[in-house]
């Protein structure tokens, strides 16, 4: 049996993972410890830092409620959430690239049927959204499941203002038809800042980092056999584009919003005139995939 010593605290420490039976959560531990460990002997942490560190991190959880995850936010701001998914999702450029969930997918999206318009407290410039799921090799996926979701014109999720905006604005969660199309009509996306009345609004100020995202659509499109994505679409002339606050953006994600002022099309589309649009295909790769490979 070895004793701690600073020389040989991580190995000290992982040692006592040695009798966990779940092999994976064994070698997780032992790496967080390693890397931890290593974290303090380089910095050379003092206990007042320690202890402010601790502070910080029960004031995160303090923070979360149902409408609200600060750990996510934390998780954002710190790159973490961009890379998980990055890893879990690598597609070798063969499907829509992913990005963060982000911490407002907190309830379930109403089912609606294509066309419908998500926007129901009737602000913001009009838009229509169009798109077709495809598998990696083209093929038109029926029945694909895309569930949308977006702030407000003035910046806001529903979750954040209950009694404000009207339930499950913004949302909504469409099948495509046999051609694997989408299209439903909402507002153009504005850009926003995340949450930074919390603890990780401290970290970003002491950082001098701004709080902002760029403007943007979430998406999960879903199709069985294949392989799910959480993505996003984003505003090409948004501000922050080049400095999202959880590090979210993608060249390969960012579209046009053109404007359209022709009457007979949007009296087609259901909007008024003028309005904008944006088509927005999503590839999904196989169920079977793995590390970017195809079946």
């Amino acid at each position: 049996m070895e004793l701690f010593s600073e020389e040989r605290s991580a190995h000290v420490v992982a040692e006592s993972f040695a009798g966990t039976a779940d092999p994976r959560l064994r070698d997780v531990l032992t790496a967080l410890v390693r890397h931890l460990h290593a974290f303090v002997r380089e910095t050379e942490l003092t206990e007042e830092e320690w202890g402010a560190g601790i502070d910080f991190l029960t004031r995160t959880g303090q923070k979360c409620d149902a409408a609200r995850q600060e750990f996510v936010l934390l998780s954002d701001v710190l790159g973490v959430s961009m890379l998980v998914e990055t890893i879990n999702h690598r597609s070798g450029g063969t499907s829509t690239e992913s990005t963060v969930l982000g911490p407002f997918h907190m309830v379930e999206s109403p089912p609606r049927e294509l066309g419908e318009n998500i926007a129901l407290d009737g602000k913001g410039e009009p838009c229509l959204v169009t798109g077709q799921v495809t598998g990696p090799d083209g093929e038109p996926l029926a029945g694909a499941l895309v569930d949308v979701w977006q702030a407000n014109a003035d910046g806001f999720y529903d979750v954040q203002q209950p009694g404000v905006q009207p339930e499950l604005n913004l949302r909504g969660l469409f099948t495509s038809d046999e051609d694997g199309r989408f299209w439903f009509r909402t507002i153009v996306p504005r850009y926003y800042p995340i949450p930074d009345d919390g603890p990780v609004g401290e970290l970003l100020a002491a950082t001098g980092r701004h709080p902002y995202r760029p403007a943007h659509v979430h998406f999960i499109v879903t199709a069985p056999g294949y392989r799910p994505v959480t993505t996003h679409l984003f505003v090409d002339d948004s501000p922050y584009l080049d400095s999202d606050a959880v590090f979210g953006v993608k060249e390969s994600l960012i579209r046009r919003f053109p404007l359209v002022d022709d009457e007979a099309r949007a009296a087609e589309a259901g909007l008024p005139s003028p309005f904008r649009t944006v088509h927005f295909d999503v590839a999904l790769l196989r169920a079977a995939s793995t590390g970017g490979s195809l079946d």
